[in-house]
């Protein structure tokens, strides 16, 4: 350090790096830690990389690559010709430097056990039905995928045979112990799977023991809904957003409210001014159907209000794998440290959505409940789904299909930027897309929405109109909800190029 005259603001010589693992992970792991602990106070100025790729004995590009990671989840900030600094955040929230609280501050226990009042009146028992009119999911389009639909990855790279091979495996020879009632919480194989995958690959340290396998995400999220709420608490939700959790929300007697979403996420700030609000959904790593990610600043604010509050928060990690830029971003559970953050992972946008599995990571004393409560609705999942996809990820067809489902994403996503219109009026510019598997792009009045998407429709190309993931009641200016949402990843490159094709010819009309 003298020979090179350079200043730390931390001792190199805590840093301990295990050569058997990635180095470049274990140095972003150490500086973030750093930053939340406080030991890396906001403002701080960090060294070049060249210089403290000398000064730990690393290679320049595993400093550059951990720095990239911390930049990307909004730890450190660039300064132009001044160097790299910790990103200013205030005073860090509370809730960092605590540990789990001890049982629930709620008591979920007496809401999860209380005995059910006997419908007294014909009126009551409609409530549910009632609210069903206007809070259930529309069916799904016809058909196989085409050029843009929104929600649905490659089917087309999916290793069918492999897992053919498996599944003729697994019911050629079944274990008598495996075709009994399975466990509601989920095969143990592979919950224990999933959490070594989501502490390697997502920083999320959790056991096999805070997991629950469900029927993909949308079951999570209701299971969410039943166990965490009671008729008329409160319920903040992205706006614009996905509508069906919303719904999901509403059927279990929440009050159900949007919060607005701007270039750095949800506005989580409005949560403090909903004295009666108990849960908040978010899609912080890429937004749905915005595509924005949840700034460092807003996901502390937002655990800070959940442990100040009491609340929950349900973070719906539904495409997360997806980033094209780096390692996919931590998730915000990763940051919590009171418990009140359950995440819902699925495989639908891995796989395809028709193999109806996802899990729920669940603070370990909402475990048995979520565990009692599924088995009472379902029992349990298929176990034969469950042991096929345990085995497809213990011998690394898993991992091998997420790299080549994010490198073929990202082929699509270029051919769509490349060929998009740009002479039709009223339609904005492509933007950059970082992450996922959609991207929004303006439109500069509603009417010219549904005009685009009528000439797109009967092009036959589907584009989703940005105004239906809004709120009926949304205090947003009409035109402004307008826009158009497009998955790019379900087609191939030459059926993107030739709906561009089609778009632009029925756009100029």
């Amino acid at each position: 350090m003298s020979e090179l005259s350079i200043a730390l603001p931390f001792d190199p010589a805590g840093i301990v790096l295990d050569r058997r693992r990635p180095l470049a992970q274990q140095l972003y792991q150490a500086l973030r830690a750093r930053v939340l602990d406080g030991r890396l106070s906001s403002g701080t100025r960090l060294p070049a990389t060249r210089d403290l790729a000398r000064i730990i004995s690393l290679s320049r590009n595993s400093v550059i690559r951990a720095y990239d990671q911390l930049y990307a989840e909004g730890f450190i900030e660039s300064r132009v010709g001044d160097g790299t600094y910790v990103t200013r955040l205030g005073k860090l929230s509370t809730q960092l430097s605590t540990g789990l609280s001890q049982g629930l501050s709620t008591d979920l226990s007496t809401f999860l056990t209380a005995d059910t009042e006997v419908l007294s009146s014909e009126a009551s028992f409609q409530a549910p039905i009632e609210r069903l009119k206007n809070h259930h999911l529309p069916l799904p389009r016809a058909g196989a995928p085409r050029a843009f639909r929104v929600g649905v990855p490659a089917f087309d790279l999916f290793p069918f045979d492999v897992w053919t091979k498996l599944q003729a495996g697994f019911w050629r020879n079944p274990d008598p112990a495996q075709l009994g009632y399975g466990d509601p919480a989920g095969e143990p194989a592979l919950r224990e799977l999933i959490a070594a995958y989501l502490r390697r690959s997502r920083g999320l340290s959790c056991s096999a023991e805070q997991i629950v396998i469900t029927s993909g995400a949308q079951q999570a999220i209701s299971l969410c809904a039943q166990l965490l709420l009671q008729p008329g608490d409160g319920v903040a939700v992205e706006n614009p957003g996905y509508r069906a959790a919303g719904h999901a929300f509403a059927m279990a007697g929440g009050k159900v409210s949007g919060v607005p979403v701007d270039e750095q996420g949800m506005q989580c700030q409005q949560l403090w001014q909903m004295a009666d609000c108990r849960l908040a959904y978010v899609t912080p790593a890429h937004q749905y159907p915005t595509g924005v990610t949840l700034s460092l600043a807003r996901r502390l604010a937002l655990l800070e209000w959940a442990e100040h509050r009491n609340g929950w928060i349900i973070e719906d990690d539904y495409d997360g794998e997806y980033r094209y830029t780096g390692a996919p971003l931590a998730p915000l559970a990763a940051l919590d440290r009171a418990g009140r953050v359950l995440y819902v992972g699925t495989f639908g946008k891995i796989a395809f959505p028709a193999l109806r599995l996802g899990y729920l990571v669940l603070p370990a004393r909402l475990m048995q409940p979520f565990s009692q409560a599924r088995a009472l609705a379902v029992r349990h999942s298929e176990v034969g789904t469950q042991c096929v996809m345990a085995q497809f990820m213990a011998q690394g067809h898993f991992q091998r299909h997420i790299r080549r489902m994010r490198k073929a994403a990202l082929s699509r996503r270029n051919v769509l930027k490349a060929g998009w219109p740009t002479d039709v009026a009223g339609l904005g510019e492509m933007p950059e897309v970082a992450a996922g598997l959609h991207v929004k792009v303006a439109v500069d009045n509603l009417a010219r929405e549904r005009e685009l998407v009528a000439k797109a429709e009967a092009a036959g190309v589907e584009v989703n109109p940005l105004s239906g993931y809004w709120l009926p009641d949304s205090s947003a200016p009409v035109d402004k909800r307008a826009g158009l949402v497009l998955g790019f990843a379900a087609v191939p490159e030459g059926q993107i190029a030739e709906a561009l094709m089609r778009l632009r010819k029925a756009w100029k009309k």
